[in-house]
């Protein structure tokens, strides 16, 4: 199998590093490094800043010599960044993944007028697990009648301060789709003190915070009689990295798109 050459923007943060440090368990081939003009990492060797043996790559601080055809960028950075390195791409004719997260409404238009021209990959959480998991967690919402209940129940370590999290979401967003109902006009959080009985159809989230919890997630459907809950817990950050790794190689070679981890992974 030929290997899939990536770029890692935002190289000498955390995610960056861990995608060189996972890159040598997948069929691609680390060709670039990019940072910001200034960050401490521009110049560094891309293998030592993740912690694994040299891999004489400096990391840089311009896409100019980084960018030819048949190469994939692989971006973890944030939305203001991402934009900017989307541009570059598009010029370039280079397809991305991008993992980062927070964009605004006028931020994801730009990032889907931009796929027109390039094929983008683009998800709020990398894990094949997640995503397998937002599918059924729509198949079984769309199943079952609206008086089973949905909860949707996530923890994450004491530093997170987003609540819910984006992947808490993206499992509210997929019951909502399931249910074919607005997330936004049926979802219940932080429900506290006397309040009035649960109406039939609301999808429910309640957030934990604590210690070093990577991220676990479940999504319970909740009846009279029995409650079935879909369930995905992150071990270690790593499957962040193997998942955008996944997406680098199956978005290598496809036409102008914005595509989703589903589409990777085949599912409807």
């Amino acid at each position: 199998m030929v290997k899939t050459d990536i770029i890692i923007a935002g190289c000498g943060g955390a995610m960056g590093k861990a995608i060189i440090a996972a890159s040598a368990e997948q069929q691609v081939r680390i060709v670039g490094g990019f940072e910001q003009q200034g960050a401490s990492a521009v110049g560094e060797d891309l293998g030592q800043l993740a912690g694994i043996k040299p891999l004489s790559i400096a990391a840089q601080d311009s896409w100019d010599s980084l960018l030819s055809a048949n190469r994939v960028i692989i971006d973890f950075t944030r939305p203001e960044p991402t934009i900017d390195h989307a541009c570059a791409a598009a010029k370039a004719g280079v397809a991305m993944v991008v993992g980062a997260t927070g964009f605004s409404s006028e931020q994801d238009a730009e990032i889907r007028a931009i796929a027109r021209e390039i094929p983008i990959v683009k998800s709020g959480n990398m894990s094949l697990g997640v995503n397998l998991l937002c599918a059924l967690a729509e198949q079984a919402a769309a199943s079952l009648p609206s008086r089973y209940d949905i909860e949707i129940v996530e923890a994450h370590h004491r530093r997170k301060v987003d609540a819910p999290s984006g992947t808490g979401l993206m499992l509210g967003e997929a019951a909502a789709s399931g249910r074919k109902v607005d997330l936004k006009t049926r979802s219940v959080r932080g429900r506290d003190g006397v309040s009035e009985p649960r109406k039939e159809g609301d999808i429910g989230f309640a957030v934990i915070r604590g210690g070093g919890i990577v991220g676990d997630h479940d999504v319970k459907f909740i009846g009279d009689r029995e409650v079935l809950t879909l369930s995905h817990q992150a071990i270690d950050r790593a499957l962040f990295a193997e998942g955008a790794l996944v997406a680098a190689q199956w978005v290598n070679g496809k036409p102008p798109g914005l595509y989703s981890m589903r589409d990777v992974l085949g599912l409807k």
